[in-house]
């Protein structure tokens, strides 16, 4: 076994704990050593080094007696977005800026319950709202990728880049993200890690802040498909709490990585050969179909005539939820609030002072899409929209294809503040992503290659409602035969 045991995998240090060749308070306070030394990612909001230990400890108790759960004495990242009971959750928000929940998310609470090891909260951007972790009211996440010979700050991808970041830093064996439009498979994508966005109603939304209550899903995000997998099995499942959760027995997911991949119909979209599209993806994608194909699968072309109207249809849906949503941010019952002359500019004051710029932008969207003689004209009828998109899957899915491939992202990862002042660019992002979220599909995004820049690239696989497990066995297949990804060293503890 390595000396040191953060360069372990989830499952090879859930093999050491349960041989006993390892103590999880050793693990643990390897991993708080190293987000000590990792300040400069601004990866953390808030670290919890008594309460890992705490329960770093029971997990050896545990394991000693041969008591140990799934994911005894791992230890965890949790992204901000999550309550966390007694744990101050802030959402990357000013307005939550010391709210302490009394209550505990249904998915971190099944972590607890298989014995996972708290480490901290992960930094987002604010509400889950961006593509790159810099709208973050306490500031970006820097990618712990350069580009070789420069020193400029990346971004990590958003929402989940504190997530995405802590894992491929090695600053934590895993981490729970959400997806509403791609915020897990973009950054996983960005940084060399594995993401996967379960199919909607797989996992619960209970006590996860919410942005956009239709499209948004809790995942994981993990070094390699199967520690992606052993986390989705503790995170997923039936919760009565939340009224989309679907009541469907969990697979035990690992068992599908290495699963034979022989005879699957992989589809291509021809949709997704965007315009302007670089060289370096479309190279990708076609190294990803041969991948699939000397796996066994059968490749064919497929069509989904209606993906061009996904990402616009998205950027109404989601901020009109969001609109709403958010409107319970009003310094009456809990976070930030501003005094004012009565309580309309008490309103005013508070959510002007407690929400950044990107929040103010989507909420003024969603209200302005919400209003009288906008609702038909752009709520409505981006709702149709979703629906042929939905559609357009189905009829994909009909034909006998299992799953798709596309492309992750657009390009590779960009410079902090590129792209901060043009909000269409940082919002193209998404055009390989959005659809899954509108259809509630599940999709995973699993390392291919580095970019010309040297920086990772990753593809997406698409798949059938609750088929997951193949998910699983196909990203397998893609990693095996991918130049393996070696995570960057820590240039950032020097």
């Amino acid at each position: 076994m390595t000396d040191d045991p953060t360069r372990l995998t989830l499952a090879e240090a859930r093999d050491a704990l349960a041989a006993r060749s390892l103590s999880s308070l050793d693990l643990t306070n390897a991993y708080l050593a190293a987000i000590e030394t990792a300040r400069p990612l601004n990866g953390f909001l808030k670290q919890t080094p008594e309460l890992a230990r705490a329960m770093a400890g029971k997990a050896d108790q545990k394991l000693a007696r041969g008591e140990g759960g799934p994911l005894e004495g791992i230890p965890l990242g949790i992204k901000d977005l999550y309550c966390t009971k007694g744990v101050t959750t802030t959402a990357g928000s000013r307005i939550l800026e010391n709210f302490v929940p009394t209550y505990e998310s249904t998915v971190s609470s099944q972590l607890w319950r298989d014995g996972a090891v708290m480490l901290g909260k992960l930094n987002l951007d604010e509400f889950a709202m961006g593509s790159s972790n810099e709208t973050s009211a306490f500031g970006p996440v820097v990618s712990p990728w350069r580009k070789p010979g420069s020193n400029a700050s990346l971004v990590p991808g958003g929402s989940s880049g504190g997530s995405a970041a802590a894992v491929a830093a090695r600053l934590c064996l895993g981490a729970t993200a959400t997806d509403t439009g791609g915020s897990i498979r973009q950054p996983a994508a960005f940084t060399g890690t594995v993401g996967i966005k379960p199919t909607y109603g797989r996992c619960s939304r209970y006590g996860i802040v919410a942005f956009a209550s239709s499209l948004d899903q809790a995942g994981p995000i993990a070094r390699n498909v199967r520690d992606a997998a052993i986390l989705m099995t503790s995170m997923a499942g039936y919760d009565p709490k939340d009224a989309t959760s679907v009541d469907l027995p969990v697979p035990r997911y690992e068992a599908a990585v290495g699963a034979s991949v022989r005879g699957k119909i992989i589809g291509i979209p021809k949709e997704y050969r965007i315009a302007g599209m670089p060289a370096e993806i479309e190279a990708l994608w076609h190294q990803g179909i041969e991948w699939l194909r000397d796996a066994g699968a059968r490749i064919v072309d497929v069509s989904l005539p209606h993906t061009k109207y996904a990402l616009p249809a998205y950027y109404i849906v989601a901020p009109a939820e969001a609109s709403s949503n958010l409107a319970r941010y009003d310094g009456v019952r809990y976070g930030l609030r501003v005094p004012g002359r009565d309580i309309g500019d008490m309103y005013g004051q508070t959510r002007a002072a407690g929400f950044g710029a990107e929040v103010r932008r989507r909420v003024m969207i969603g209200t302005y899409v919400l209003s009288a003689g906008y609702y038909d004209a752009y709520y409505v009828r981006a709702q149709k929209v979703r629906t042929l998109i939905k559609q357009d899957f189905e009829t994909v899915y009909a034909s006998g294809v299992d799953a798709l491939l596309t492309p992750a992202t657009p390009s590779a990862a960009f410079a902090i503040g590129e792209k901060e002042n043009d909000p269409v660019s940082m919002y193209l992002n998404d055009v390989f992503t959005v659809t899954v979220n509108m259809a509630g599909l599940p999709g995973i995004a699993v390392p291919g290659g580095l970019s010309d820049d040297k920086l990772p690239l990753g593809l997406q696989l698409i798949g059938r409602p609750f088929e997951e497990e193949t998910l699983f066995s196909l990203a397998a297949a893609i990693e095996q035969a991918a130049p393996k990804m070696e995570l960057p060293e820590p240039w950032w503890a020097a």
